[in-house]
């Protein structure tokens, strides 16, 4: 067995899309060498600025023979027909096999096809992996359809130890396949050859080249960790800027550099975002979490000075923060609501209007909120709603659209405004995914809601939903965001009773749009409660209860019926349950006929005493349990439930039901559906699966 080894390597490919173009090249060269019938062992894949590099392990020399079978012409086919066929294929006709079907007799060649030398399958597959690797954006040169992401300068291919035959043809000449690589750009940049992936490897070290993406990464944190140690900062947390720095990088060394005082009266988070954003820089805390005036670097060389490559990047960062630092200074002269009046300008969809617009609407509906929120003040939450997108049109915010929200959350303290309104034009956004923080203060999560809830309705109401995967104006992300506001700040408010709130303010009058965004609600709660073991059919079983989109009532209901099912009297019950609406599914369908709702005679002449004891349990427990859900005592509603477990089994065990007698039989038949009946006051039971 043989190792291929194959490396592209090129000016710099954008650390973006490294990984990706490491898969494709991965996937498509597997995918060939399956094609041709060559097995293989190990795979490793590696990427930096400058090379894409694969090694496929266990490759054997010679691709095996196989047995190849060609289906041909009928055997009373035309001469031609008949010659066109064996003019195809690599053996006389009268080597064919001659097979019957119903379609008559026809010719099959059948030959074994000797397998080729591996190394000139390799040339060829090299060649085609290459013209469809799918990069985001490319370069062509010449005539040529050959593209790649920036001008490809080699392509080294080995196979067993040596170099295979063969070239690239990229345009602008023919780029022989070659057994050497170089180094680090600056620190080595010669020429040299190598025999396999271990060597491969072992000389890009030396050379100043670390090739694997993830050991890059390791590097980087390890040494910032210690620089961090020594300067007494905290070791940033940002997984993507990692990822990211390391795909900047071929041997990477990490170096402190000092912010200007001058800027350090601006927000924090500006500071960083500019620092991470456009420099790939990181932001560092000191220990006691304020941000620290340093910023650490990652550099692609070991410089004899490092102080003066430190000195650049300082210079560097001090241009981009004396931008940050003016729009900071013009926006602070503008007053939100002055800012908020360019709003009108700004089209938030064609269909809906502005997001002046929008800001009316989610004012409106977040004062009605307000109202079903504890402590939310409507005035307070209608200030917070009328400022909350104004920051949209402030210079900082152009210049750092995530800090949207963020900065109206400054701009509104510099000009005095209470705390809950600047907090809640901050978080109104959020959450924006299932790691972000909730809004929990009162102000806030209706300002949170209302714009959630305004989006959904009124794309609802041009007929703008997700569909499928496609989901343009993150609609589940909002749908996810309501329920969790609800959920975790306990809000007892009718979903119901809020979209068609949003409605009239969209002056929409489809009402059927609320029943559709209930459905939507339910199907996006299953997804958020599924990871807390919740089973989506016990959601399901209770969904038609609730009818009003009370969500906290809702998964109270659906938690006590999750407890109630894993007892054994829930266990036991359901069984029974679904023992009777089986028998009485399929009678009513010999009968043609309906028993629900029908009413049972316990003084009926034949009936059994136990009939009667279980049509009093039922009776009773009807009346307990309508009182329990009434007082959202929904445990106690269970508990009711599990005391008719003893008279059901009871009634199975000394009745039955199937008698001659039809007036008797229909009688019990109606008892059982009485059974049901009173069980789905509390759930579906029907919809409960296994």
């Amino acid at each position: 067995m043989a190792e291929l080894l194959l490396e592209f390597r090129s000016e710099e490919i954008p650390a973006r899309m490294q990984r990706r173009a490491a898969g494709d090249l991965e996937r498509l060269l597997t995918a060939a060498l399956k094609e041709n019938n060559l097995d293989h062992g190990a795979v490793d894949v590696r990427a930096t600025p400058r090379r894409l590099a694969i090694r496929v392990d266990g490759l054997p020399e010679t691709q095996p023979s196989r047995a190849v079978e060609r289906k041909g012409p009928r055997t009373d086919a035309p001469e031609k027909a008949i010659e066109g066929f064996v003019g195809s294929i690599s053996i006389a006709l009268e080597d064919c096999e001659v097979r019957e079907d119903k379609k008559g007799s026809f010719y099959v060649a059948v030959w074994e096809e000797t397998g080729r030398p591996t190394r000139d399958v390799l040339s060829e597959i090299i060649v085609s992996v290459a013209n469809d690797i799918p990069w985001p954006k490319s370069m062509r040169w010449a005539e040529s359809s050959f593209r790649w992401i920036r001008p490809l300068h080699a392509v080294l291919a080995i196979f067993d130890g040596a170099r295979l035959d063969g070239g690239l043809d990229t345009g602008d000449g023919i780029l022989e396949f070659t057994d050497e690589t170089a180094g680090h750009r600056f620190h080595a940049p010669e020429h040299f050859a190598v025999r396999d992936f271990e060597d491969y490897e072992a000389r890009l070290r030396d050379a100043k080249v670390v090739a694997d993406s993830a050991t890059r990464e390791q590097s980087i944190r390890e040494q910032l960790g210690e620089l961090c140690a020594a300067g007494g900062f905290q070791v940033p947390d940002d997984d993507g800027l990692y990822a990211e720095v390391a795909g900047l990088v071929e041997w990477p060394t990490v170096l402190i550099g000092s912010i200007d005082p001058a800027f350090m009266g601006l927000p924090a988070e500006v500071l960083v975002s500019s620092m991470r954003e456009h420099q790939k820089y990181f932001g560092l805390k000191q220990a006691s979490g304020e941000i620290a005036p340093s910023f650490a670097f990652v550099s692609n060389i070991e410089a004899v000075q490092p102080e003066a490559v430190v000195a650049g990047n300082e210079r560097v960062l001090r241009a981009r923060l004396s931008d940050a630092k003016y729009f900071w200074d013009q926006d602070l002269k503008v007053p939100l609501e002055t800012m908020g009046e360019a709003l009108d300008g700004i089209v938030f969809h064609a269909k809906l209007g502005t997001i002046g617009d929008k800001v009316e609407r989610v004012e409106a509906l977040a004062m009605w909120l307000a109202g079903a929120i504890p402590d939310a003040n409507s005035q307070t939450v209608g200030r917070a709603a009328r400022l909350a997108k104004a920051d949209l049109v402030s210079g900082m915010v152009g210049e750092f659209p995530d800090l949207q929200g963020t900065m109206g959350r400054y701009y509104a303290t510099a000009q005095g405004e209470p705390g809950d309104v600047a907090d809640a034009i901050a978080e109104h956004y959020s959450p924006q995914g299932p790691a972000d923080a909730c809004p929990s203060a009162p102000v806030s999560a209706a300002v949170a809601m209302a714009d959630k809830v305004d989006t959904l309705i009124g794309f609802w109401s041009v007929d703008e939903k997700p569909t499928g995967s496609k989901d343009p104006f993150a609609l589940r992300r909002a749908a996810l965001g309501v329920i969790r506001i609800v959920l975790e700040n306990g809000l007892r408010i009718s979903l119901r009773d809020a979209f068609a709130e949003a409605r009239r303010h969209h002056k929409c009058n489809d009402a059927a749009i609320d029943v559709d965004l209930l459905s939507f609600f339910a199907d996006r709660l299953k997804v958020h409660l599924r990871d807390e073991g919740v089973r989506h059919d016990h959601i399901e079983a209770v969904i038609e209860q609730q009818t009003d989109g009370d969500l906290v009532q809702l998964v109270a209901r659906v938690r006590a019926l999750s407890d109630f099912l894993q007892s054994d009297d829930g266990t036991n019950l359901l069984v029974a349950y679904r023992r009777a609406a089986n028998i009485v599914r399929a009678e009513e369908k010999k009968d043609s006929t309906s028993y629900d709702g029908a009413a049972y005679d316990p003084g009926l002449n034949g009936a059994e005493p136990i009939e009667g004891a279980l049509w009093d349990v039922l009776t009773r427990t009807e009346s307990d349990i309508e009182a329990a859900l009434t007082g959202e005592e929904f445990e106690s509603a269970m508990k009711s439930l599990a005391g008719l477990r003893q008279p059901i089994d009871a009634f199975f065990d000394q009745v039955t039901v199937n008698v001659d007698d039809s007036v008797v039989r229909g009688n019990r038949l109606r008892l059982l559906a009485r059974i049901q009946g009173v069980m789905n006051n509390v759930a579906d039971f029907s919809k409960v699966e296994g």
